[in-house]
């Protein structure tokens, strides 16, 4: 088979895994192919060296195998070579090489035999075909548009070095930009690469047949026990009738498996073109266990240790409402909280009703709170937003100072838009969060307020194993006095994700022997994180900010120092060692939480 039958009919390298596997762990080492060859060679001398030109020593060190014993004699040697030459070439042209010279010599200086590789030129497209058949090669001018954007989107085009995985890539590039739309039954009828090796050029040729314009049909479910059939088809945002979309078939199937009421959840679609009319979609569910009883332990610098017990029904009230009920007992606070949530509906909308009792005793302020509130909610792609009304009742214990009972009912606006690779071990990407809300003394508030608060956190990637990490946030409540408005709408510092070096909440105003909230408050931090290893990272830092009841009576507080960080198994550990600017004193901050 010459090469050029041979590209018409589909590729296929030889891959070594063995050989493969062992450098790529390697190269995890921060090594490329070809350097962890050079590595294994000084712990093992080879047996033959590759003498190649640069650009291939790394496709030829990751694929191509040496020998493992001596060359002993020429038998050994007439087998090495041709299944160098066999394999090598198939290699090569992957690459576009379809005429290189392969010989082995044995090095003026060494007894070791060299295998001398040169690719010979290099094989450019000279021209693409790519024809369309099926429904979208009708002469309807929105189809035509679309076969033009198509063609101009194709990846390997005239001039471009031809590369058998670009190749590949850029067909199923094609094959799905035409089946996303309209043609699930679209398949490429027809592929070749003709290579011509005496001019180094290759000619290409595509066929696709979209097959006939799909709908969707009626929805089948399977799986469903608990749950009534509208809970499925109320989140489709498709009806029957509506033309072929595969995005919204995955947007589909991604909000059912976001359901806590499903453990897994598929959708598709039969690509028959005999049913494209109306295409039957197919539902498959597994339903989640309905209840479940959860315990957990943590320790923070902040609140101290911790236990905690939930419950959740994901089928409360046999109406697929989602019940959250906790208690949860830290050394400085005490909660007992429910909430029951809505199913969101097809525009990611849930409401949620909830209440509780809080109870904490920090920097030498007790508060006992009761809460009650409804809210709206709402995520969108990146975007989350909260709308709530929320009734609060707060008995509040300064040492040696005034106690006060304050109530407030509060319209709290919220808005948080997160865009981090990692949600839970970010590396790169911001989260902001602003949120605004207020209460009046003519509707069941013993104070006239406002509350103002932003906060956005910031990381930046440097190299491989180094993160940058900005955090700034700002608050000012618009009231004739701090007094009359409960904690939670005013502003305390200090502590883990505010200023280290300062014990948690220990920024504020002084009302007798204790620090109560303030009607202003702004910190920030500068974060660099060195990673040793993907686990282990360590961490400056340094801190800055206050809380006050007035502008003027702000100060700047800093806190610097360092610590170390672990991505553990159950979610990120820090544990740092801060000085305060201020006064010289050296805290620890710690925190870790445990799931069971």
């Amino acid at each position: 088979m010459s090469v050029a039958e041979y590209f018409t009919h589909s590729y296929s390298g030889r891959i070594r895994i063995s050989t493969l596997i062992l450098l790529l762990v390697l190269s995890g080492l921060g090594n490329s192919a070809a350097e962890a060859q050079q590595f294994l060679a000084k712990k093992n001398p080879p047996h033959v060296i590759i003498s190649a030109p640069e650009p291939l020593q790394d496709l030829l060190a990751r694929h191509f195998k040496l020998p493992a014993v001596p060359i002993a004699d020429e038998t050994a040697r007439a087998t090495f070579i041709r299944r160098a030459q066999r394999e090598i070439r198939e290699l090569l042209a992957t690459e576009g090489y379809f005429k290189p010279a392969i010989t082995l010599n044995l090095a003026p200086s060494s007894k070791i035999p060299v295998l001398e590789i040169t690719p010979g030129p290099r094989t450019f497209v000279s021209e693409v075909s790519i024809e369309f058949r099926g429904d979208l090669a009708s002469d309807e001018p929105g189809r035509h548009a679309r076969v033009e954007k198509l063609r101009a989107a194709w990846s390997l085009g005239v001039g471009q070095p031809f590369r058998s995985p670009i190749w590949e890539e850029a067909k199923a590039i094609l094959l799905s930009s035409v089946a996303e739309e309209n043609y699930a039954a679209a398949e490429i009828e027809e592929s070749k690469a003709e290579v011509d090796s005496a001019s180094s050029r290759a000619r290409l040729l595509v066929v696709l047949n979209s097959g006939p314009a799909f709908r969707f049909g009626d929805m089948v479910i399977k799986g469903l026990d608990r749950y009534d059939q509208s809970l499925i088809t109320g989140l489709a945002p498709f009806k029957a009738g509506d033309p072929y979309r595969r995005e919204q078939l995955l947007s589909f199937q991604t909000k059912l498996q976001n359901l806590p009421q499903f453990s897994s959840a598929a959708v598709n679609i039969e690509p028959d073109a005999a049913t494209h009319l109306a295409a039957p979609v197919e539902v498959v569910l597994s339903e989640a266990q309905a209840q479940r009883v959860s315990v957990g332990a943590g320790y923070s610098s902040n609140t101290g240790a911790r236990g905690e017990l939930n419950y959740t029904n994901n089928n409360f009230l046999n109406r697929a409402l989602r019940l959250n009920g906790g208690v949860r007992i830290e050394q400085k606070r005490q909660t007992v909280s429910t909430t029951v949530d809505s199913i969101p509906d097809q525009t990611g909308q849930w409401f949620s009703v909830g209440g509780g009792v809080e109870r904490t005793f920090i920097q030498e302020l007790e508060t006992l709170r009761e809460k009650a509130g409804v809210s709206r909610n709402q995520l969108s792609g990146k975007m989350e937003t909260r709308l709530a009304l929320n009734w609060q009742r707060e008995d509040r214990q300064p040492t040696g100072g005034l106690q006060q009972v304050n109530q407030t009912f509060v319209l709290d606006g919220q808005l948080r838009y997160r865009s981090v690779d990692d949600p839970l071990f970010p590396r790169d990407g911001s989260v902001t969060e602003v949120r605004i809300g207020g209460g009046s003394k003519q509707l069941l508030s013993d104070q006239d307020f406002l509350r103002t608060y932003v906060r956005h956190q910031f990381w930046y990637p440097v190299g491989d194993r180094h993160v940058l990490f900005l955090r700034g946030e700002a608050g000012y409540t618009f009231a004739p006095s701090r007094f009359g408005i409960p904690q939670e709408y005013l502003f305390r510092a200090g502590g883990i994700q505010s200023v280290r070096g300062f014990a948690f909440q220990r920024l504020g105003v002084r009302e007798g022997a204790a620090i109560v909230g303030g009607r202003v408050m702004a910190t920030g931090t500068v974060e660099y994180n060195h990673w040793f290893t993907r686990e282990w990272g360590g961490a400056i830092f340094t801190d800055f900010g206050d809380a006050a009841d007035t502008v003027s009576g702000m100060n700047l507080n800093v806190g610097y120092g360092g610590g170390i960080r672990w991505r553990s198994p159950v979610g990120p550990l820090a544990l740092d060692l801060a000085r305060a600017h201020n006064d010289g004193k050296l805290r620890v901050h710690f925190s870790i939480a445990v799931a069971f």
